[in-house]
């Protein structure tokens, strides 16, 4: 399996998971994801949706089931991620400032 096969794989789960788009279908996907995170909106929302859950620990006292819908949001955000990177995207995962900071 080369390493695009496998990337794919992920991107796109098997029949047993949901439908797998044909490779044109994908690229669209993955280029129309990366343009609507592409603005300040986007980059805003994403920021979000990464401090939610991509940044959030989980303490020892947190129930089973909290856990498991927590990393299927991990999973959903790490997907949309995923998908924009390649579609040649910004993905706003290490910032070194808040957002709301101004950065020169």
């Amino acid at each position: 399996m080369t390493q695009d096969a496998g990337r794919d794989a992920w991107l796109f789960p098997g029949p047993g998971h949901g439908v797998v788009p044909d490779p044109e279908q994908a690229t669209g996907l993955a280029t129309a994801a990366a343009r609507c995170f592409a603005g300040v909106d986007g980059q805003c929302v994403l920021d979000a949706l990464v401090g939610m859950t991509l940044h959030r620990t989980a303490g020892p006292a947190l129930p089973d089931a909290a856990l498991r819908h927590l990393e299927g949001q991990r999973a959903l955000v790490a997907w949309l991620l995923a998908l924009i990177d390649r579609g040649g995207g910004v993905v706003p995962l290490y910032r070194k400032t808040c957002s709301n900071e101004r950065t020169e």
